[in-house]
């Protein structure tokens, strides 16, 4: 019994530190993972948050481009009719989504579908215009119609657009 006495004074004090240093070291490389977590998330944000900031600002752009008093003034050419004017607008409108379609990654997908509702309300207008007309009338007379249309209205979709994605850079960053 005295063995058994002088061997457990010795290894249960050997056990308690081993357990104690266990403890401690295993809190330690614990939190050195997350340190390094950390570290790799805060450097993913610096690197991904001016490639999201561009996403919006390339996304204002296009809604800018799209808005009728834009597009009226760059593809509108003296001599042209009611339909070669739609066609360019419409062309125009699908080569600046085309362009911009990837920044789908990099915002939320409410705001994404925002600016796919503000494209199709910007469709939706030219063309209901457009039906008001015949192909061989001069373009002039659609462009004011379009003008007239964009003053009736109390915001244009592409303008509230717009103020949404400015809203979301506000509150996400």
């Amino acid at each position: 019994m005295d063995t058994v006495l002088e061997i457990l004074k010795y290894t249960l004090p050997a056990l308690i530190v081993f357990f104690t240093v266990y403890v401690v070291l295993k809190q330690m490389f614990k939190s050195q993972e997350n340190e390094r977590k950390l570290e790799v998330v805060l450097e993913n944000q610096r690197l991904i948050t001016p490639v999201k900031l561009q996403a919006y600002e390339r996304l204002v752009l296009f809604l800018e481009r799209i808005s009728l008093e834009s597009l009226i003034m760059r593809v509108n050419r003296p001599g042209m009719t009611v339909q070669q004017l739609h066609q360019e607008m419409l062309a125009a409108i699908r080569a600046e989504y085309e362009h911009n379609l990837s920044q789908q990654i990099y915002i939320s997908a409410p705001a994404w579908e925002v600016v796919k509702n503000a494209r199709a309300n910007m469709l939706k207008i030219i063309n209901t215009m457009y039906e008001k007309f015949k192909p061989g009338d001069p373009a002039l007379e659609y462009s004011k119609s379009l003008m007239e249309e964009l003053v009736d209205m109390e915001k244009q979709p592409t303008q509230a657009a717009i103020e949404y994605l400015k809203g979301e850079v506000n509150r996400v960053f």
